[in-house]
């Protein structure tokens, strides 16, 4: 079955032409369960198909007065193609588009595209390696100029180019752009590719400002501190890492927007300062990144000023389980996949560790609102999320399995097998929620006969790519440690690399693979490939589903909570935003409710 099929099948259902029954009874004829067969009927579309026009209320443009944003990291340049860090990406989204955006169902929203591309619309081609847009017509650049299809080919030669050192270059790589008229682009892959929308196609500048910097001379570009782009407010003054202050573009190109005749973005301070001066004070409009306990946000509320907006993601916080040996040298190398764990290499084990966290009291007493306990890897989009695992707090189960694996408590309450004590280091980054959840999970393990070493890491360090660092997340010199891993795409293949044999983590790839479990699955590997090039929107869904399960089985890892993003947000502003999208990336339509 091909997508078109697919599509039409649903609409039969919605249009009462099918029986919901009989819809799921035929997924059911292509291996798909019942249960996932009623989510893709709840959540059809995909990250090909285009949701609704984001929702809207003002009547003319501007009239809104002035919009403060408040960061507590303040953006440093605002070219989208040297954006390295969420801040400056932010900042860039003031000034910059892509030709479609992401609501939080995961579908594509038109920016500069006039329409998404489908098979339906010819827009894909059948074996998935063609897509052409088609761009609106009538839109400006801030200084007048047209915006075409010249402008997005030259960001495709722009972010490719080696000399240029582009952050979006791994987007550019691989693919083939080329202009078909004014305003067509066709993209060519060299292979079937299900999830292409991120390809050449997010923060588009002008060529004919930066055409004379591209390659050698890119840093030298004067509008790398002062934007010219398409969106709904125009540059004023940038002080990196401080301020950026714009107006609004008279001339955008949707209609009635934006509401707000200026913006502020203001830099520096924490983001508990940055939260109370917007839930409590009033003094901001919009404050950027609250990772602040949700019981201090609850009490900034009571200042009647803002509220707390939270957004489901599909970021996870997880514990990794170290299946290689961290106490052995192999070769100059600790965690080497040549290795087997002395306790972790028995699947049971794993098992009764992943029985032994208390997802639910983690959620409860530490995360709040902020976060939902679970069992999967893979949490969103929804039409992605395995109805199979469920997670289990159980100390009695923990200790059955312990002790069917040879592990066996002595008089001092401590397990051992083979002269060896059940003795673990778990370590992660300094940070508050972090140390709490460590000594949840540290005292059940002691209830069940495991000594745990808890170790916190400083995050410049635990998450740097410094070689010589014995302490960073790569090497993985413990036996479990914990952080948060970020979906950003509404597209679960790139988190789920973690798990891919090629990914390993080792001292031939300066640790920087992604695999840090060191898990290696023949298994896990073929479902990756076949997902990587399926085409047909239900079977991906089902081989990315069962990848989630293969890891609920095999236990490489243990999720814990399935994380939220938090902004603060004024009681009278009316914000869009998503999860597999910036922030600001829906700017043009925020407005103050009267």
């Amino acid at each position: 079955m091909n997508e078109c099929e697919l599509r039409d099948l649903i609409a039969d259902v919605r249009g009462g032409r099918l029986a919901r029954r009989a819809f799921i009874t035929r997924m059911a004829a292509l291996g798909l369960a019942a249960p996932l067969a009623a989510q893709l009927l709840m959540h059809s579309g995909g990250a090909q198909a285009q949701s609704t026009a984001i929702p809207y209320k003002p009547t003319r443009r501007g009239g809104g007065g002035p919009l403060k944003l408040l960061f507590w990291q303040g953006p440093t340049l605002l070219n989208p193609h040297f954006a390295t860090g969420t801040k400056d990406i932010e900042a860039c989204q003031i000034f910059y588009e892509a030709l479609v955006v992401f609501d939080p169902e995961g579908n594509m929203v038109p920016v500069l595209a006039a329409q998404v591309p489908t098979q339906a619309n010819g827009g894909v081609s059948k074996d998935g390696r063609t897509v052409t847009w088609q761009l609106k017509q009538g839109v400006q650049w801030h200084d007048g100029k047209p915006f075409t299809a010249d402008d997005v080919v030259f960001n495709w030669e722009y972010g490719r180019d080696p000399a240029t050192a582009a952050v979006t270059s791994g987007t550019m790589t691989n693919i083939k752009m080329e202009k078909v008229d004014d305003y067509t682009v066709r993209v060519t892959f060299p292979a079937p590719t299900p999830f292409w929308a991120l390809h050449g196609t997010a923060g588009l500048i002008p060529k004919h400002l930066f055409a004379p910097y591209i390659g050698a001379k890119s840093r030298e570009a004067p509008a790398n501190l002062k934007p010219v782009g398409t969106g709904p407010f125009k540059f004023v003054d940038f002080k990196p890492g401080d301020l950026v202050r714009a107006e609004i573009n008279m001339n955008y190109h949707m209609p009635n927007r934006p509401h707000f005749d200026t913006l502020e973005l203001k830099g520096g301070g924490d983001a508990s300062s940055a939260a109370r001066a917007v839930l409590q004070t009033g003094e901001f409009d919009f404050a950027w990144n609250l990772q602040v306990e949700d019981e201090v946000l609850k009490r900034m509320e009571d200042g009647g000023k803002g509220r707390a907006h939270i957004v489901p993601t599909g970021d996870l916080e997880f514990v990794q389980i170290n299946l290689s040996d961290p106490w052995t040298d192999v070769d100059g190398e600790r965690s080497s996949v040549k290795t087997r764990h002395f306790a972790f290499a028995d699947v049971n084990v794993r098992r009764a560790f992943a029985l032994l966290v208390d997802r639910k009291g983690i959620q409860e007493f530490i995360y709040g609102r902020t976060g939902t306990a679970t069992a999967n890897f893979v949490n969103a989009p929804a039409r992605f999320r395995s109805p199979n695992s469920k997670h289990e707090f159980n100390i009695d189960k923990a200790n059955a399995l312990l002790d069917g694996a040879g592990w066996k408590k002595g008089a001092d309450g401590i397990r051992a097998k083979n002269g060896r004590r059940l003795k673990l280091v778990f370590q992660t980054s300094v940070n508050g929620l972090r140390q709490k959840e460590q000594a949840v999970i540290k005292q059940a393990c002691q209830k069940a006969g495991i000594e745990m070493e808890l170790k916190a890491v400083t995050g410049a360090v635990f998450f740097s790519t410094d070689v010589a660092n014995p302490d960073t997340n790569g090497k993985f010199i413990a036996d479990l440690q914990m952080y948060a891993v970020t979906m950003g795409a509404a597209d679960p293949l790139r988190m789920l690399d973690r798990f891919v044999s090629w990914e390993v983590a080792s001292k031939a790839n300066k640790w920087q693979g992604r695999n840090g479990s060191r898990y290696v699955s023949p298994e896990f590997d073929k479902l990756y490939r076949a997902a990587e090039v399926e085409m047909d929107p239900v079977k991906r869904a089902a081989t990315i589903i069962a990848m989630n399960d293969l890891i609920a089985r095999d236990v490489p890892a243990v999720p814990l909570i399935s994380r939220t993003r938090v902004v603060g947000v004024a009681n009278k502003l009316s914000v869009w935003t998503s999860p597999w999208d910036n922030d600001l990336a829906g700017l043009h339509s925020w407005y103050r409710v009267a």
